[in-house]
């Protein structure tokens, strides 16, 4: 990204944000609710267009990027996608197809998958009965089973047990060090810290600093950042925060 500005009425938004995932690095980005760090993914998946700035893919600016380029993207930004009436296998064949991947290759991929995230023994089940727990470990499986080059997840540690946190963390490891581009967004810092490479703090739709994962303290640094953040922009803007 860079100098990527989206607003919406009130002023909220993503403001002159410049932003670079470097393949094969975890870069987490932490922030407050309401920072604007889904909004930043929307706008790096083309799901929103900015109105000023570029996003590049790959090097590829997004609104030219090509449909092979895009396979090459694993994302989930709010919510798993999964189609409530196929199984788990089907929802994973699914995915797989719909990302180009070679038909003779799709059964290995998913069944690998299924081991990967620990979804064995549910693989025969609808997903409309899964627990919310394994409907997230289906849609991060679905994401990442094609291996691929660009990877951008919203909270993905959303409704994970401690054991499906730890499998997702081993997992964005080991796309990171295979030359993945990482990007996840956060509430948790002392589970970032353990997968990061690179942490970034967002505030009020900016990119206001970094964190180093190897720290101690982390939310104490991080809420100094946003404290200092929070009182300087009140200072320009003649606001009492």
């Amino acid at each position: 990204m860079r100098s990527v500005s989206r607003t919406y009425p009130g002023g909220v938004g993503v403001h002159a944000v410049s932003l670079e995932v470097r393949a094969g690095e975890v870069h987490a980005l932490v922030g407050l609710n309401g920072a604007g760090k889904s909004t930043l993914m929307k706008l790096l998946l083309g799901m929103l267009r900015p109105h000023s700035g570029t996003v590049r893919l790959g090097g590829e600016d997004i609104r030219t990027a090509p449909p092979p380029l895009w396979s090459q993207v694993g994302q989930l930004v709010e919510t798993p996608l999964a189609y409530p009436e196929f199984t788990v296998t089907g929802n994973l064949l699914m995915n797989a197809t719909l990302r180009g991947v070679a038909a003779a290759q799709r059964r290995a991929m998913v069944d690998e998958a299924i081991v990967e995230f620990g979804l064995g023994e549910f693989a025969g089940n609808r997903a409309r009965v899964l627990s919310s727990g394994n409907r997230q470990r289906l849609g991060l499986a679905a994401v990442l089973q094609h291996w691929p080059r660009f990877v951008v997840l919203d909270e993905p540690t959303n409704a994970l047990d401690p054991a499906g946190t730890i499998v997702l963390r081993d997992v964005l490891r080991e796309r990171a060090e295979n030359g993945a581009a990482v990007l996840i967004s956060s509430h948790h810092l002392d589970e970032v810290a353990r997968v990061a490479d690179r942490i970034t703090v967002m505030n009020a739709g900016r990119l206001i600093g970094r964190l180093d994962p190897g720290a101690t303290e982390l939310e104490k640094a991080f809420f100094a950042l946003v404290l200092h953040d929070d009182e300087t922009r009140g200072e320009t803007t003649g606001q009492h925060l």
